[in-house]
Formats: C-alpha cells, structure tokens, sequence
C-alpha cells in the first residue's frame, strides 16, 4: 500500500538497523572526558615541568630542613675545638688524630664557622626557620584575609566600605619600621613571659621574631582581603547563593561552604606566592639584626656573620645567600604554575 505523502507516519526498512561498521565507530567523533576542577588543575599542573622541578626543590629543601637535622652527628650550637673556619670537608688537628686512630670522624660538609659550629647543620636550622616562618605567616594571611574580604564583600554596603577604608589605612603603615618598633616594646614583657613555665620556646624565637608574627597578623592580610573581596563580589549573586539563602541558610554558612569553597582555587595560589614574599621579611630582619635570637641560625643572620669575613671565606655568605634564592625562586616558579593550572581565565 502506498504511503500517504502528508503522513507522519515513518518508514523504517531492515537495514536501517544494520550495526555500524568498526569504520564507522571509529569516525564518530570522541567527547572529551568529563573531568572535576581538581583533576583538571592537577592535570595542567604536572605538564608544566618548570613548576614540577620547582616543587621536588621545595620537597628536598623540606627534607634537608626538617628530617636530616634530627640524624646529622652535629648540632647546631655545638662548638667544635680546634675547628674554627675550616673549609668544606676538612679535618681539624684533632679529628686528624682520631682519624689516624681508626675512629670514624662525620666531615664538615660545609665547612665550620669561626666559632668551630658545623655550618652544614646551621644552614638546614636556618633553612628551617625560613620555611616555618613562611609557612605560618601564609597561614596567617590566608585564615585572617580570607575571612576579613568574604565578610566585607558578603555584607555589601556601608559595612563593606568602612570595612575596606580600614585596610586602605593598614595597607600605608610602614611593615619594617613597626617591626622594629613592636621587637624593641615587646622585648621587656616576652623576657618575662619566657621566664615563666610552658614559655621557654619564646626565648628561643626571641622577640624580635615574635613581633614579625605580629606583623604578619597586623599588616600582610590585606592583599588576600581584597583578592578575595573580588572574588566573593562576583559570586555572591550567583544561583546556589540565592538557592541556600531560600533554604535558610546562615550567611556563616553561606561564605563558608559557597563562597570560600569557590574561590579555593585563588586562595592557593595566592597563599603559596605570600609565602616567598614572609622568608624574605624574615631574611632581611635578620641580616639586620632583628631576627630570631642567638644561637638560634638563620638565613639572614648567617649572611650577617659572614660579612666579616667575606674576602677570606667566601662561601660562608655565598651558601646562605644562595639557599634564600633558590627556596624564594622556587615558591615563585610553584606559585606561577599553580596559578596557570587553577586559574578558570588562564584555561585554553
């Protein structure tokens, strides 16, 4: 019967339903598949080997700095007679005897300072200090700004704006002077807090590293506060928002489990960059004197009691100074493969 013209019935023949060719199959066209932000961003991140290399020299760095110290022979405060300002891998008078003796003697690897202190183990403590400082600082900046900037840009209005006038003031207090201000006022009531039980560790830091802290908390939180006041302003209006508001959300919970969450991908990236950015403070402070409290090593203070005798024993300065440089360099190479990973503009 022949088939009506206007019809909408379809006409369907046996070989309609013929299974495809391996030809065909392989012609279609294959979706990419579909992956999560994380996966992405690790995806990226791996291919760029700048920013690789970079992380397994932090990761060395870390190792040497925090694991090595507790089975290297020598300390870092310990003075070693008859072995001042030996050069890498040499032997004092004494330990040549020992030697001579049959007694196995660990060499200096990085030689000794004047006071006869091996200078590899204060360069790991010192490379420790560093790190920590870093690391704590970061994790200072990013729990204060993140909070202070989602709060201000969640609220709006006039609780925005004052909030943000207070960081254009604390963004034009100078940081160095009021380091220098709060280790000299500090100095008095931590010497006394130290004395105290359960305190000793302050005179370890001393005062002046107490007060860069101090710092840190006062002052170095407000480029994360205005970064992630940008980013909360243009989430705050999107639809889970205006979905969680209509399920009664508290707005703690809101800039918590909708805002921050979204914005973790920043929060990284500019946490791991603040971090080269708090070593440095803390390295220069220390060459200047206002560091952590002898004999306690660090970056800086290494550097400073290698001035003396640069012409003489050149590497005492060039090892310390090229330890800041590579742990700096590398934080910075890390940060910007981080963010060429994580950053949604930045995607191809």
């Amino acid at each position: 019967m022949q088939k009506n013209p206007l019809s909408l019935q379809l006409d369907f023949k046996p070989e309609d339903f013929q299974l495809a060719s391996k030809d065909e199959k392989e012609s279609l066209v294959v979706m990419r598949e579909s992956v999560s932000f994380w996966k992405d961003g690790m995806r990226r991140f791996r291919k760029n080997k700048i920013a690789m290399v970079s992380l397994v020299v932090i990761l060395i760095i870390m190792v040497l700095a925090f694991i090595v110290p507790a089975f290297y022979p020598y300390s870092y405060e310990e003075q070693i007679r008859g072995s001042s300002n030996l050069a890498p891998f040499q032997y004092s008078a004494a330990e040549q005897e020992r030697i001579a003796a049959g007694e196995k003697v660990f060499p200096h690897i990085a030689g000794t300072d004047r006071l006869g202190r091996d200078y590899a183990i204060r360069l790991m403590m010192g490379a420790r200090i560093s790190l920590l400082v870093g690391i704590v600082a970061s994790a200072m900046v990013l729990v204060i700004g993140s909070i202070y900037g989602s709060v201000a840009a969640f609220m709006g209005g006039w609780v925005d704006m004052v909030m943000m006038r207070i960081t254009d003031i604390i963004y034009t207090i100078p940081d160095i002077l009021l380091i220098i201000l709060l280790g000299f006022a500090l100095k008095g009531p931590l010497d006394a807090l130290a004395s105290a039980p359960g305190f000793g560790w302050l005179k370890t830091l001393g005062p002046n590293l107490v007060s860069i802290f101090v710092v840190f908390a006062l002052l170095y939180w407000v480029s994360m506060a205005r970064i992630v006041r940008s980013q909360v302003l243009a989430l705050r209006e999107a639809e889970y928002v205006t979905a969680a508001r209509a399920l009664g959300a508290s707005n703690g919970r809101i800039i918590k489990k909708h805002l921050l969450t979204n914005c973790i991908g920043t929060l990284i990236v500019t946490t791991t960059l603040q971090i080269p950015s708090s070593i440095f403070t803390e390295s220069f402070m220390s060459f200047l004197g206002m560091g952590v409290a002898a004999p306690m090593p660090s970056l800086g203070s290494l550097a400073t009691e290698a001035l003396n005798g640069m012409n003489t024993y050149p590497y005492l300065l060039f090892l310390p100074a090229a330890t800041i440089s590579i742990i700096i360099l590398s934080f910075n190479l890390l940060g910007d493969g981080l963010r060429d990973a994580f950053d949604p503009k930045l995607k191809n």
